[in-house]
């Protein structure tokens, strides 16, 4: 079974008088382990399928299956708290512009979905994450510290702490130098190879996307 089922997914948004359709249908199969990159034009529907994705937008219409569990559709609807709990626990996000709390430092960043959860982080496994994407140095530096790429590392680190079944990543590089962007994508396809991770990433960047096992493109609200 996938880790991932999406089925005649729609989803619009009004625009004054008329409904703009941005996913018209959309159908995925994501395999467990599998780094999977979204491509497609600007408007084509990528955030939206990744919002959708990550439980932070709902579909008009469609089914979504995340690791079996019935996610919309399927006669399911999960309550706001619900959903809530199954995206800190099971879904990891890489932001464009990281998303770390500025008064924090790169360990405190790390561990703070942990601490949402009312847990307490396994140190070891912690510093060897960060050994592993190369910022254990960063442990006890503040974002303002530290480097683009430093911070997309903090970022990847704290998505990959609550070992989630996926790493959802929107634009991983868009704000980071050609160079700087290549060693975060090569990050994401480590991640996908030393943790088994699965990965969706959207990226308008051929470069990247030539990073993952398979590139999905959306046109006109439908995978191509």
């Amino acid at each position: 079974m996938s880790l991932i089922e999406v089925r005649n997914l729609k989803k619009s948004y009004p625009l004054g008088d008329i409904n703009l359709n941005i996913l018209k249908g959309i159908n995925v199969n994501i395999e467990n382990g599998e780094f999977v990159a979204i491509m497609g034009p600007s408007g084509s529907g990528k955030s939206t399928l990744l919002r959708i994705l990550g439980t932070l937008d709902v579909p008009d219409e469609g089914t979504v299956k995340i690791g079996g569990a019935d996610i919309y559709g399927g006669g399911t609807k999960l309550s706001d708290k619900q959903l809530s709990e199954f995206r800190r626990r099971n879904i990891g996000f890489v932001y464009q512009d990281y998303n770390l709390f500025p008064e924090y430092t790169a360990y405190e960043n790390i561990v703070f979905p942990v601490h949402l959860d009312k847990r307490r982080e396994d140190k070891d496994e912690v510093i060897e994450i960060m050994e592993k994407l190369g910022i254990e140095h960063c442990r006890d530096k503040f974002p303002f510290e530290m480097s683009g790429g430093e911070k997309q590392r903090v970022s990847l680190a704290r998505a990959l702490v609550n070992n989630p079944d996926v790493i959802l990543a929107d634009e991983p590089t868009g704000n980071l130098d050609a160079e700087t962007s290549s060693e975060v994508a090569a990050l994401l396809r480590n991640a996908s190879d030393m943790f088994g991770q699965t990965i969706v990433m959207v990226t308008h960047d051929r470069q990247m996307a030539d990073f993952a096992d398979r590139v999905l493109v959306i046109k006109d609200g439908v995978v191509r």
